[in-house]
């Protein structure tokens, strides 16, 4: 069972709770955080949490999740889901297992939404749950081996 995880999320994602609330939902990313890692310390796991509008900070944070020996990703990447090569040689460089989320159904959104970078290399991916999504995706990179 894995018993670190991270969580990330992307450019925007800081608006939580006030940006767009009829796409987005009225939870704050505190609010996010806050039931990411009480859930993944009920499962005896660690959850470190870090969000960033820049694409360069973000690539350096899943570098240094391989050196901390962290098991798994859960990554909202927001509008970098449609444009960040970086982002995924990133994660095809570090082989760590992520787990892409997004609130919103992307593929139900503008069509410059309907790609991801990410997918492809992704254990999995979860959209149009709202923030359910990433209590799905903490539940299942807990159970990865």
């Amino acid at each position: 069972m894995v018993n670190k995880l991270l969580l990330l999320n992307g450019p925007n994602l800081n608006l939580l709770g006030t940006r767009e609330p009829a796409v987005y939902g009225s939870e704050t990313l505190a609010d996010v955080e806050r039931a990411a890692k009480t859930q993944a310390e009920a499962a005896g796991a660690s959850l470190a949490c870090f969000q960033s509008n820049h694409e360069g900070a973000l690539i350096d944070r899943i570098h240094a999740a391989k050196t901390e020996g962290v098991g798994a990703i859960i990554i909202n990447p927001g509008g970098l889901t449609h444009t960040s090569v970086a982002l995924r040689d990133a994660f095809a460089a570090v082989e760590i297992p992520f787990v892409e989320v997004h609130i919103s159904n992307i593929h139900q959104r503008e069509p410059f939404r309907h790609h991801s970078f990410l997918s492809a290399i992704a254990a999995g991916t979860i959209c149009g749950l709202g923030t359910d999504g990433y209590r799905y995706a903490i539940d299942f990179a807990l159970k990865k081996r």
